[in-house]
């Protein structure tokens, strides 16, 4: 054996192993690549957070796969009061897109208006130019936000969103445009079933647990009468509280409705006092996790809604 066969030997080793140890990091590295790839792919899908259920389910029918949207306010929550929390505020801050409804509905959203316009957050106020009904309370005048129950208006609040989502994320434009078209046709098909199902009823006033369904009654030839305000939290006067006992008995009304996410107490007083039933009329400002986990949805309450209306108010085909 030579002098010199004993370094060479070990130079060649160290050479192999050098190029062995290049494949392995250029493998490492092609991998990291890879999962790199995926997970930018899937954080650029659009992540949307949607005020309260309406807009969520909205939202959601629009966006199909393409984003994941959240509802902010949980299960069984009522909308009117909410305030986000941390983890919302945060959730907030990281959305491409925040849909609201506007009108006074989410009174927070103002207070972050500045904050999410820094963000460039796109911020979609769906029922702010639609919501034109206001009532008197506390002697002044408030906007009544509660647009998304008339299907006419909805579909234009389907619009709105769709058209957000379209300018935010423009690769998907064609799915949204697609998935929009198909919730503004079952939006159009319910407006037909409301007309149809109240065009000839024995009588139009409804009683409701608060004045959340002037849109839906102007839309359909129905007077709403309230027990509560536009905030279901507001109490009526004794003295309003007698007109509707009045009211009530006067047109023989047989039902007075109530709401899943408010107090029945008012209601069931009132249907005690006149001799009346209680029937639910609800106002989709979310979903209970009991009516989430039966499978509810816009459509499916909507219809319970037009059948309830239809009882109350003695319609026939």
């Amino acid at each position: 054996m030579s002098k010199t066969s004993f370094p060479i030997t070990l130079k060649r080793l160290i050479l192999a192993a050098s190029v062995l140890g290049l494949f392995i990091l250029a493998g490492y590295l092609l991998r990291h690549r890879i999962r790199t790839q995926q997970s930018n792919r899937q954080s650029h899908r659009l992540k949307i957070v949607a005020s309260f259920y309406p807009l969520y389910f909205f939202t959601s029918q629009i966006a199909g796969d393409n984003a994941d949207v959240t509802d902010l306010v949980p299960a069984g929550a009522e909308p009117h009061d909410y305030e986000p929390t941390v983890g919302d505020i945060v959730n907030i801050d990281n959305s491409d897109v925040l849909v609201i409804n506007g009108a006074g509905l989410e009174p927070w959203a103002d207070r972050l208006h500045q904050e999410l316009t820094d963000r460039k957050i796109a911020v979609v106020a769906a029922g702010q130019p639609l919501a034109d009904l206001s009532l008197k309370e506390d002697g002044r005048s408030q906007t009544d936000p509660h647009v998304w129950l008339d299907p006419v208006l909805a579909q234009q609040e389907v619009n709105l969103i769709a058209k957000a989502l379209m300018a935010r994320d423009p690769n998907h434009r064609s799915q949204y445009e697609s998935n929009r078209m198909a919730l503004v046709q079952k939006l159009e098909q319910l407006n037909r079933d409301f007309k149809q199902g109240l065009a000839h009823c024995q009588q139009k006033d409804v009683i409701t647990s608060h004045a959340a369904f002037g849109y839906l009654a102007r839309r359909y030839g129905l007077t709403q009468v309230a027990i509560q305000g536009i905030n279901p939290d507001q109490e009526p006067s004794p003295r309003q509280l007698a007109q509707i006992v009045n009211l009530a008995k006067r047109e023989k009304i047989r039902y007075i409705f109530f709401e899943t996410l408010v107090s029945p107490r008012l209601a069931d007083t009132l249907a005690r006092e006149v001799g009346a039933k209680t029937l639910v009329f609800n106002p989709l400002e979310g979903l209970t996790q009991t009516e989430q986990a039966t499978g509810l949805n816009y459509f499916t309450v909507q219809q319970n809604n037009l059948s309830h209306l239809r009882t109350a108010l003695q319609c026939r085909q």
